[in-house]
């Protein structure tokens, strides 16, 4: 296995999980991620610091926004950039993961985007290539991308993250997106609450650093951001909410529940959003409280800061010592 890049800001061959990172290493890519967020308000948006390395989006579940804005990164910080079909690929035929893994490996591929509807199966390729792998998203585990994007928008918004209240509402039980949201924001110094019905969380959530909550008026209470969670219902087994209707008369974000947030709390969402499930319509679209249309703009940005930080660190290992 290729070491750890000495000396670097965010010293890791792999982005995997949130979980283990250090509050630097965390800094590093938002840091880096501002400065990618101004160069893509810019007329000339493309630059050619990936020029000859390969990017390959290898996404086994079906996604827009998280694959979009890792072809639309890595396009404009110059790299070639493929989408691998997976359903028209050889695994479909039935090929291993293991062996798509080394087949990929064998074209020399310098950066590898992957999300799988198995927790670590990320991991399992990471472990099995050369280059690097970023983690798109792997069953119930984690997406530490969309963490990343998530605190860069906190942070533009608020002009900090520490000492801020915030509350994940919905399907904890199934979100990855929760997990690694609370682990980031415990890093970097934020009260995390989680807020859902008790069949949708997980036992001991507080084993990870957060307050659960199964009222939602009380766990949005003097909160600063409200994160707003989907269903995952592809990922439960059995009736865990009695019916769509109940579910967002007592855990849908509306005006009536967003009162009990501070005044000036910002409204957030992974995507995709179910309105009028887990978000009404107008507390979404809110022009002053909602940033979810800024999380898409600020996930383009940490993308290609992730991209940029790994293909350093490629290069400063492929340097013999």
């Amino acid at each position: 296995m290729v070491a750890d890049a000495p000396g670097s800001a965010f010293p890791h061959r792999h982005l995997l999980a949130i979980e283990g990172l250090h509050p630097p290493a965390l800094l590093a890519v938002l840091d880096l991620a501002d400065t990618y967020v101004e160069q893509n308000r810019d007329a000339d948006k493309k630059r050619a610091l990936l020029r000859g390395r390969t990017l390959m989006n290898l996404f086994f579940e079906a996604s827009t926004r998280t694959r979009t804005s890792f072809e639309l990164a890595g396009k404009r910080l110059g790299a070639d950039v493929i989408n691998m079909a997976v359903s028209t690929s050889s695994v479909a035929k039935g090929e291993t993961l293991i062996d798509t893994a080394m087949t990929l490996n064998a074209m020399q591929v310098d950066v590898l985007v992957i999300r799988h509807a198995e927790s670590g199966a990320v991991k399992l390729i990471a472990d099995k290539v050369n280059c690097a792998v970023i983690n798109a998203g792997d069953g119930t585990h984690e997406h530490p991308t969309q963490a990343l994007l998530d605190a860069l928008t906190i942070r533009r918004r608020t002009g900090r993250i520490s000492g801020l209240r915030v509350a994940n509402c919905g399907d904890i039980a199934h979100s990855r997106v929760a997990r690694s949201n609370i682990h980031l924001l415990n890093a970097l110094g934020a009260r995390v609450r989680v807020v859902a019905p008790r069949t949708l969380l997980p036992a001991a959530i507080e084993r990870l650093g957060c307050e659960a909550f199964d009222d939602m008026r009380a766990g949005i209470e003097g909160c600063d951001i409200v994160m707003m969670l989907r269903l995952q219902t592809e990922r439960m087994h059995g009736a865990l909410v009695p019916s769509i209707r109940e579910f967002f008369r007592f855990f849908g974000l509306d005006y009536a529940k967003l009162a009990a947030a501070r005044a000036e709390a910002i409204i957030m969402h992974p995507g995709p959003m179910n309105r009028g499930v887990e978000i009404d319509s107008e507390v979404a679209d809110d022009i002053h409280r909602s940033v979810i249309r800024e999380q898409v703009e600020m996930g383009v940005a940490v993308r290609m800061a992730c991209l940029d930080l790994l293909t350093r660190n490629l290069l400063a290992n492929a340097r013999p010592s």
